[in-house]
């Protein structure tokens, strides 16, 4: 009887389990992209690596913003829908990362979703988040959205970030 309940537990498991960092081919231009929740090992595919390691390691953000940043109480979640086929996300996305380890983010409080060129998440629906351009980074609060930065920022990533946690008073 045990044995029954331990299979029937891990079927469930398995039947709610999301699975992460999926490569599909963009039937556009015959590469492969990520779709659906990914992580940051994502980028370490070598179908990634080459934009993402470069744009990371050349990405100096502001320190004095950083500062800033880092003095606040992180009681926020991010979400980021990028498209690994977009040039915005390819430049975007690195330097996002390098500021979020920057400040010490932590990476619990990040969720990464791939979408494909029509914005569908395939294993995730983001129909609810109007998502006309990506990258788009989301900013919660309590599960509430309290800003958001799309496509390119308008000063800098940092600054941008800076100016949505002051905005509510965070």
């Amino acid at each position: 009887m045990n044995k029954i309940i331990i299979i029937m537990f891990l079927l469930v498991q398995l039947a709610f389990a999301q699975d992460k960092n999926t490569i599909l081919v963009d039937v556009k231009s015959g590469s492969p992209m990520l779709v659906g929740v990914c992580d940051r090992d994502a980028f370490a595919d070598t179908n990634f690596a080459w934009w993402f390691n470069s744009g990371y390691k050349f990405y100096n953000p502001d320190t004095s913003t950083l500062r800033l940043i880092k003095e606040i109480k992180p009681n926020y979640t991010i979400k980021i829908v990028m498209g690994t086929w977009c040039s915005d996300s390819r430049r975007e996305i690195p330097r996002f990362y390098r500021l979020l380890d920057e400040i010490n983010f932590s990476e619990e409080k990040v969720t990464l979703i791939n979408v494909d060129r029509e914005k569908n998440g395939v294993s995730v629906d983001v129909s609810n988040m109007n998502i006309e351009l990506v990258p788009t980074f989301i900013f919660y609060e309590n599960d509430v959205e309290i800003g958001r930065i799309i496509e390119t920022p308008n000063e800098s990533l940092e600054e941008d970030y800076l100016d949505i946690l002051y905005n509510i008073g965070l």
